[in-house]
């Protein structure tokens, strides 16, 4: 069936034009200019006219809790969430339970996915102390990458063994997979901890969190990984940049980083009106380090934008800097958050869409998605510029039930997302007889 998606205005590859596409067989087939009419007659035409069409969101960081944390989101419901915003593909973390550290841990996330997962996906295979002889089971045409905790504690999965964590780099330089990265070093953290809690009580409030999980913290961590990275050659990935001084490490051409949409509209002054429900790790810092990443997205040293979506229930959120859990569901609306800089000039609709879609199919080396091109998987967004609203309760649908943009104002909304040539979501209304596909790397 060939579907023909008439006149939107079509973002790729680094500009805007007015033009169509056509869809047959989950691809596309056809990419026209200005009044080109298709070389055939198509079944269906959606009238696009005052619309924007950008390649779907690819989304590289994502807890979707799933095996073992169900009551705060599953597969099934967090791709729902991430359909209704414009997230076409996603790479998710391997902080389950159990974790994502073995190779029958990974098979049955596989499983799971093709059987609940509205959109596509893949799977970080996660780090330990003891598991590096595990990396040569892994295919690397099937696998997006090796997720490292450098310094920074969850479960089991800390590795900050120095002979450990140059097996891991040299490994994963060998099978040519990507070393994706969580860096803050724990021992700054715990005397930071100690150290204000003396001052403010054994669970200070949240505005001390970014105290705790300090700038140097940070910066010693992504340190450490740079080096490592230099030392083995290897194709090293900063998730979650958070200061300007990390910054200043970046340049390398096997180094790429990433910006979470958290950490791009926030800064310490907004704990007094969220308080923990933007607590995160790293943390949100001050207003100077927001403005250094937002310009180093505009200017290119931050490669990509993902959004480290992280459900909680309210419940785990209760408390200050230590007990409140750290994390945020943010998948449904990072899209339209970051469309609302680019509206405020911060950066560009182009750099949004290279951040957000085309450098992950980049960096990752994704098989024929992440662009508007001929013969690549259609998996697209459909845009209204012109469609304001405001951000409610009832409108949420990642299974935790709340946001940290519950109240924000957006002027775009997302039309229609379309994944391997199949609307899944359209104003609205999700379309729960997809599934997904296993994303496939070039390596």
């Amino acid at each position: 069936m060939r579907v023909l998606i008439s006149n939107p205005t079509i973002v790729n590859n680094g500009e805007q034009f007015q033009g169509s596409i056509v869809v047959n067989n989950g691809k596309i087939v056809e990419i026209l200019r200005d009044n080109e009419l298709p070389r055939t007659e198509c079944d269906e035409i959606i009238e696009a006219t005052g619309l924007y069409l950008i390649p779907g969101v690819i989304d590289d960081h994502v807890h979707f809790r799933e095996p073992g944390l169900t009551e705060k989101a599953t597969i099934a419901t967090e791709s729902r969430a991430a359909a209704a915003g414009g997230v076409t593909s996603y790479m998710e973390m391997p902080n389950t339970k159990p974790q994502t550290t073995t190779i029958e841990a990974l098979k049955e996330k596989y499983a799971i996915a093709a059987k609940d997962s509205l959109i596509n996906y893949s799977f970080f295979f996660g780090a330990t102390n003891n598991n590096v002889a595990d990396f040569e089971k892994l295919n690397p045409q099937k696998t997006c990458g090796i997720k490292l905790f450098m310094g920074s504690s969850t479960g089991n999965m800390l590795v900050d063994k120095r002979e450990q964590l140059e097996k891991i780099f040299s490994t994963a330089k060998q099978l040519g997979l990507p070393v994706a990265v969580h860096c803050e070093e724990s021992s700054i953290i715990a005397g930071n901890s100690k150290r204000i809690q003396q001052e403010a009580g054994e669970d200070p409030d949240v505005k001390y969190h970014p105290l705790i999980r300090s700038a140097e913290a940070c910066y010693e961590s992504t340190k450490c990984a740079v080096e490592l990275a230099r030392k083995f050659g290897t194709q090293l990935h900063v998730m979650h940049i958070s200061t300007a001084r990390e910054l200043e490490l970046l340049g390398d051409s096997n180094i790429t980083a990433e910006a979470t949409p958290a950490h791009l509209t926030f800064c310490d002054k907004d704990y007094a009106r969220l308080g923990t429900r933007i607590k995160c790790n790293p943390a949100i810092k001050g207003e100077e380090e927001r403005e250094a990443l937002r310009q180093a997205v505009a200017d290119g040293r931050i490669d990509l934008i993902g959004t480290d979506h992280a459900p909680h229930l309210p419940k785990d959120k209760i408390g200050g800097a230590l007990k409140a859990a750290s994390g945020m569901p943010s998948i449904q609306f990072s899209l339209l958050a970051m469309l609302k800089l680019a509206d405020e000039g911060v950066f560009t609709i182009e750099t949004l869409v290279e951040k957000m879609c085309h450098a992950p199919a980049r960096i990752f080396n994704i098989d024929k998605r992440g662009f508007i091109e001929k013969g690549y998987h259609a998996d697209f967004v459909l845009l209204n510029p012109d469609a304001p609203h405001t951000i409610t309760a009832d409108c949420i649908i990642s299974k935790c039930g709340w946001s940290p943009f519950e109240g924000e104002r957006f002027n775009w909304a997302v039309e229609q997302t379309w994944v391997n040539g199949e609307c899944v979501y359209k104003k609205g209304s999700i379309n729960d007889n997809t599934r997904g596909k296993a994303l496939k790397f070039n390596r």
